[in-house]
């Protein structure tokens, strides 16, 4: 299965970043094999909808999970009207965090996790 994680880095070795919209990376990783790709987020120097665009950009990837730090309202929408489960409070080094979801050791969020503009400043 293919899984999101925000990241501060562009591997498997870096933090989880806290912030989903204006996260510096997404690091979609398959569950199955460790295999990773490192993606840019184009949406962290928005001025406006940057979690909009940055989930936008996440649905087309095909990707199943968003394991992030939070989500915002504008992003948690459009993640889960693409049928994308979202998990927040998530934090440590991204393979970490994969294997924990695998795991299950963490619980899918039924909601957002912070306000709109959140990490925006």
């Amino acid at each position: 299965m293919k899984v999101c994680v925000t990241s501060q880095g562009a591997d498997l070795n870096a933090q989880v970043d806290p912030r989903f919209g204006r996260c510096r990376y997404f690091i979609l990783v398959d569950t199955d094999t460790l295999e990773f790709e490192s993606l840019d987020n184009l949406a962290i120097s928005a001025s406006g909808g940057a979690g909009i665009q940055a989930g936008q950009f996440i649905a087309d990837k095909g990707v199943k999970i968003v394991l992030t730090g939070n989500v915002g309202p504008n992003a948690f929408s459009v993640l889960s009207a693409a049928g994308i489960e979202v998990f927040t409070g998530v934090n440590g080094i991204v393979n970490e965090v994969v294997e924990k979801y695998k795991n299950g050791e963490y619980n899918s969020s039924d909601g957002p996790s912070v306000d709109s503009h959140f990490g925006s400043k």
